[in-house]
């Protein structure tokens, strides 16, 4: 399925032209116009889904090995130092474009500071009740 208004379903279907470092019959990978480091990539599905939640899991299953692959080459090639895997639901969350895409993004040494939190602090009561919440979900 693929939602002619969206400009993902375009790039990921080669409609637009993109800086493509990988394709196959499920994903195409491209070079994110708006890098927050050198080498900045999103896996694009080919299939429209709007997030994460509406996702089909045979194709989320595959994200995960393919951005392993993805950032074992930026360290390879680019010599970055690590990457950060990021997938982003929802507005407040930060997604802008809402097809499912997933950042991997490099990591080097002396680089900005991204994709942090100061941690908080929770109760073992707390945990426990919000973790019978959320399994109430599941």
């Amino acid at each position: 399925m693929r939602d002619e208004n969206c400009i993902f379903c375009k790039i990921a279907n080669g409609e637009i032209p993109s800086a493509t470092i990988y394709e196959d019959e499920t994903f195409r990978v491209i070079l994110d116009l708006g890098p927050a480091s050198k080498g900045h990539a999103l896996i694009l599905p080919k299939e429209h889904f709007k997030d994460l939640c509406e996702a089909d899991p045979a194709v989320t299953a595959k994200i995960l090995p393919l951005a392993g692959r993805i950032g074992r080459a930026m360290k390879e090639q680019l010599g970055a130092d690590g990457f950060n895997v990021v997938q982003n639901n929802g507005g407040c969350a930060g997604q802008t474009v809402f097809h499912l895409h997933v950042h991997v993004i490099p990591r080097y040494e002396g680089g900005p500071s991204m994709v942090s939190w100061t941690p908080g602090k929770g109760t073992s009561e707390e945990l426990a009740e919000i973790a019978e919440v959320i399994k109430q979900g599941l």
